[in-house]
């Protein structure tokens, strides 16, 4: 690593003053420049600077850099520096950086031309500041870019310069941001700047920072206007381009038809056949991606994947989409990101999505309880939404994260942005009754069963999935008990129903826990709510929330714990039942004693996935009053036996 200084303009940005921010931040963006000239349809050149001042120890990986790169597009020029508090500057040299392939995830990625140049400046200490510069040459894909204005930390100083060819023109849409009109500076050319913006600080179930933070989506318009190659300014424009790129991909070959024909001809109904397929899908053909070049957008043929037995997301949605077509439904593709509120309903048309799942078009009448996942579309009529990718969630419903998710339906007209289903509550919990008995030293022991549908299911399956040893699936089990037992012996367990999804997923467990009722005096203290916590921290913070809470699926969830009493104990209190209700969620308990048994009985629900930052205290609240509730208690004290007949107490 050699000491050469620092060029000027870095040294120009470390004089700058930081920008307002609180005792949090961990560094400050003194200053980005991020310059773009599209040379032609096929070739654009981007240049980036940009200025970090290291406020905390925690923003050291500010020091490490690195510029992402697939099939068409290389890095030109990078470049990194340090400027420290004491001593001479830092600069790296072609020799300090390197050449990556970021490593694949084993069983899912088999191929991909993703790499990724990186260079560790040194000294990223409190106080410090370091700098990087680098060059890109792409043929792009489509033409368009993203200006990220809004970063994790406080911003100083942002730029955004953009050069176009002779008679080549823009259009500027904004998220998160009121317009910001660009400065001319010459022939072609315009500039957009920020100052002072403030960072993004995390909060937890946050939504995801691209559908928070604020910047500009740019189209890059070739004379003549928009045309079918990669200038979309729609979502319309973006559907009939990705329509392009699936072309006959879809197309059922004489395998296909025939394999088709074998695994639906002896179903009752058009809704067994489509049951058939998905589950052919789901259970046959492996994830796997294979993303060179326009394959991290284009699918595979339909022919292929079925050959190869293996496919990404986009694979997937092709082959089930052919599969469909042969018994005479049709499919359409849904790009969609995986995260919610990734892609909001008034952005412009962006690259913003990173999965594929398709909307199955129900024929006439065909109505069935076990489809929930359908919108009714105004020229489409009813569509049903299905993941291939999704190996856990059984044909009729998606999971959470996609649920009041926005997606871009690629229809026969072109692209149309929808927002898929909110699913009800009870289509996602967990149904939980347990036979117990507590004996007069405070040991609690007996049975526990759990039916789970829904997200509560696929969590527990997807683990299932790795646990191939008797001592993991034992560990599923064990987790769930020390969340809410001290100490424990587990006697006992099984699952049922774990590979047939559309049933719901059966757990059957049983436990001894010491000590689990308190002892004080001659009184028992027994909490009623076995297992289970519903309560929260989340909100449990001196700083007022500033982002919406993001809620995995909607859920409703269900407790009976019977607990048969000691007999030389008698209940001297019972806690009051609870009854909670704020719209979007509620929550009720009761504890009742009869004949000697302990009922306990509850109900937790949340309805919506996405609760408002104003509503924030309440929820908070809402928490307090279960975390109350999961500690009370029912007070046992020990009979007092009558004296025998003719005698007196002792005076």
């Amino acid at each position: 690593m050699a000491a050469h200084e620092a060029p000027d303009w870095v040294h120009t940005a470390a004089q700058k003053p930081l920008p307002p921010h609180d005792e949090k931040a961990t560094a400050a963006l003194l200053y980005s420049d991020t310059s773009v000239t599209v040379l032609s349809k096929d070739k654009v050149r981007t240049h980036v600077r940009e200025v970090y001042k290291i406020l905390r120890p925690e923003g050291r990986h500010y020091g490490n850099f690195f510029v992402y790169t697939s099939g068409r597009e290389k890095v030109t020029f990078m470049r990194g520096w340090c400027i420290p508090l004491q001593g001479k500057d830092y600069e790296t040299q072609d020799k300090d950086i390197l050449d990556q392939a970021p490593i694949a995830i084993p069983g899912i990625e088999l191929i991909t031309d993703l790499r990724r140049k990186f260079v560790q400046i040194p000294a990223p200490d409190p106080g410090n500041v370091v700098a990087y510069e680098y060059e890109t040459e792409e043929q792009p894909y489509f033409l368009q870019d993203r200006w990220h204005i809004q970063e994790s930390e406080p911003v100083k100083e942002i730029h955004y310069r953009l050069e176009l060819p002779e008679g080549w023109e823009y259009k500027a849409s904004w998220i998160h941001q009121s317009e910001i009109p660009p400065q001319k500076t010459g022939n072609n050319q315009w500039e957009w700047s920020a100052t002072d913006v403030p960072g993004i600080r995390h909060e937890e179930q946050m939504p995801p920072v691209a559908g928070i933070a604020s910047g500009m989506i740019i189209s890059f318009i070739p004379p003549g206007g928009a045309s079918d190659h990669n200038d979309f300014l729609t979502w319309n424009d973006m559907g009939k381009w990705y329509d392009g790129l699936t072309g006959e991909r879809m197309a059922a070959t004489p395998p296909i038809k025939q394999e088709t024909s074998s695994i639906t001809s002896g179903q009752a109904n058009t809704l067994a056949k489509m049951q058939a397929i998905a589950e052919y899908i789901q259970n046959q053909i492996r994830y796997i991606a294979i993303e060179l070049g326009i394959g991290g957008w284009q699918p595979h043929s339909a022919a292929d994947v079925f050959a190869h037995r293996y496919g990404d997301c986009k694979d997937k949605a092709t082959l089930t989409i052919s599969m469909l077509h042969s018994i005479g439904i049709e499919g359409y593709y849904v790009i969609i990101n995986a995260g919610r509120d990734a892609v909001g309903g008034d952005d412009p048309a962006h690259n913003g999505f990173n999965h594929a799942i398709v909307a199955i078009r129900l024929p006439s009448g065909l109505d069935d309880p076990s489809l929930v996942a359908t919108m009714v579309h105004p020229k489409l009529g009813r569509l049903l939404f299905f993941d291939p990718t999704d190996e856990v969630t059984p044909f009729g419903r998606i999971r959470g994260a996609l649920q009041s998710n926005y997606g871009l339906l690629v229809g026969p007209d072109g692209g149309e942005l929808v927002e898929l289903p909110l699913q009800p509550p009870v289509m996602a919990g967990i149904k939980r009754l347990g036979k117990l008995e507590l004996d007069a030293n405070g040991t609690l022991y007996g049975e526990i069963t759990e039916s789970r549908i829904g997200d509560r299911a696929a969590e527990v399956r997807w683990s299932l999935r790795s646990a191939s040893a008797d001592k993991e699936k034992t560990e599923i089990i064990e987790t769930l008990l020390s969340d809410s037992l001290g100490s424990f012996q587990l006697t006992g367990f099984n699952f049922n129903n774990v590979a047939d999804r559309k049933q719901p997923l059966g757990m059957n467990y049983a436990f001894e826990t010491r000590d689990y009722a308190k002892n004080a005096g001659d009184m028992l203290l027994v909490r009623p709510r076995v297992l289970g916590s519903k309560s929260s921290g989340l909100l449990e913070t001196n700083e007022p929330r500033k982002f919406a809470i993001e809620l995995d699926a909607p859920v409703r969830d269900f407790d009976n714990f019977e607990i048969t009493l000691p007999r030389d104990y008698e209940v001297a209190d019972v806690p009051s039942p609870v009854d909670v209700d704020l719209g979007f969620a509620d929550y009720h308990s009761k504890t009742e004693v009869t004949d000697n048994t302990l009922h306990y009985t509850r109900t937790f629900e949340f309805k919506d996935v996405r609760i408002p930052a104003s509503k924030a205290d309440e929820l908070k609240k809402f928490y307090r009053i279960i975390a109350t509730d999961e500690r009370s208690t029912v007070v046992l004290k020990r009979r007092i036996e009558p004296s025998p007949a003719g005698t007196t107490a002792r005076q």
